[in-house]
Parts: structure tokens; C-alpha cells; sequence
């Protein structure tokens, strides 16, 4: 199971979000590409990087930012948030990135044609409150059950999924195991990833145990931004 630092961008500065509530934020560095080396450094062979603002906006806003993480972290990031257009997609990828992550997006008709020409590059970010498909930088929650964007996803055959249990994300309360462990006995061939809540080891430990039933990895930020958990320590135990 991967361990995957997280970065989360806001006005070029390194945040996290409370819930994805712009209103509950704390900055943690205004250097996001010395972040990244400091994953890098730890062992990450992955990085998270989200541009809030992008989400917000419906369209990237700290492109240049996410360029120069990827041209300086020396270890492959991928990236989302405001992600809705072909061009968007083919922007990132023009700076070496190869994996984009399309939200919103995936609830619309124009998913099929960035499914098909794009399969080998998106990841499908599928955000949940209740096991219900929240869009628009988590601003509107559908009436979409998680579980069956995530079937039809794959069937499209995009198989990379992050899974993000709104409710958890930010408030280190605990990974919702309970809906990771539905979803892969569910779908199959599913390369899933679960973001959200992660605040210990024991949290690791607890998701390590669904890694034979195709759990990835897992994405953690700001319990490796308050110390919780330690991101050497954990790459070295979990992967």
C-alpha cells in the first residue's frame, strides 16, 4: 500500500482545508516545491498535489506552481482540481505529469470522450459525503450514490480511482475503512486509493489490512503536516 503525501495548493501557498470549507484553513508553507523535495526526501515515490483555487474556479489557477513542483520534485506528482476540459488535461500533461485528476467532470456527458482519448492519463477523483457524489470543489453534493459513479468509471475503463470520504477529510477522525472495503468488494479491477481522515498509524494499519482486496494506497496530509504521523516511518512500514 502506497503512502502518498499530499499538497494542497491555495494562492501558491501549501494549505489544508477543514472538510473542503475555504473558511477553515491553516497555511503551512509557502513553499510548496521545498515541500515537495521534503516528501521526496522521506521516501514519497508519489505526491498529491490539489489546486484548491482551480476547484473553486472550475479551472486550473496554480498551474505554474503544479509545473514547477513536477519539474523540481524529482518524483511523480498527479494533480487535480479544476480539471473539466481536454485542454486543461493536455496542459498538464505537456509538463510531464501523468497523472490528472478529473472530479466534477465525471458526473457529465463529455466524460465518455476524455475517458476514451485520455485513459492512459486520468485518474477519476470521486468525492463523497454520505456515499454521495460531491462536485464543484465540494460545494454541491448530487444525488449520485458514490458506488455506482465508481462502477460505471471503470467500466469505462478508467480503473485509477481516489476516493475521498468528505466528512473525514482534514479532521483526523479516522479513514472511513467501512466504505473503502464496500467499494473494492464491489468493483473489480479497481485501482483504488483512499483519501480522508487519516490521522495515525493505526489508521494505516487499518487500511493496510484491505490492500489483497486492491487497495492502492493512501493519501495523508495533514497528519504528516501536524506530526502525527511520519512520513519516513510510514513509507518504510506501509510502502
Amino acid at each position: 500500500m502506497q503512502i502518498i503525501p499530499a499538497i494542497d495548493l491555495r494562492e501558491g501557498k501549501c494549505v489544508r482545508l477543514l472538510q473542503g470549507d475555504p473558511d477553515r484553513q491553516t497555511v503551512y508553507s509557502g513553499d510548496p516545491v521545498g515541500m515537495a523535495k521534503r516528501f521526496r526526501d522521506a521516501g514519497a515515490r508519489l505526491i498529491h498535489v490539489v489546486d484548491l483555487d482551480g476547484a473553486f474556479a472550475g479551472k486550473p489557477v496554480n498551474d505554474r506552481v503544479v509545473a514547477d513542483i513536477a519539474r523540481s520534485a524529482g518524483v511523480p506528482i498527479e494533480v487535480g482540481g479544476g480539471i473539466r476540459t481536454t485542454e486543461a488535461i493536455r496542459r498538464y500533461a505537456d509538463h510531464g505529469i501523468s497523472r490528472i485528476i478529473v472530479g466534477t467532470v465525471i458526473l457529465e456527458e463529455s466524460f465518455r470522450s476524455i475517458a476514451e482519448e485520455f485513459k492512459e492519463l486520468i485518474v477519476a477523483g470521486v468525492d463523497a459525503r454520505n456515499s454521495m457524489v460531491a462536485t464543484h470543489g465540494w460545494k454541491q453534493v448530487s444525488d449520485v450514490r458514490a458506488m455506482d459513479v465508481i462502477g460505471e468509471i471503470v467500466r469505462l475503463g478508467v480503473m485509477d480511482v481516489i476516493y475521498t470520504d468528505i466528512a473525514t477529510d482534514g479532521m483526523l477522525s479516522g479513514p472511513n475503512v467501512g466504505a473503502i472495503g464496500e467499494i473494492l468488494s464491489e468493483v473489480d479491477g479497481l485501482r483504488l486509493i483512499a483519501s480522508g481522515g487519516i490521522s495515525s498509524m493505526a489508521d494505516l494499519e487499518r487500511l493496510s489490512g484491505l490492500a489483497a482486496s486492491g487497495l492502492m494506497g493512501c493519501i495523508t496530509g495533514k497528519a504528516i503536516y501536524d506530526g502525527k504521523i511520519d512520513l519516513r516511518e510510514a513509507i518504510a512500514r506501509f510502502g
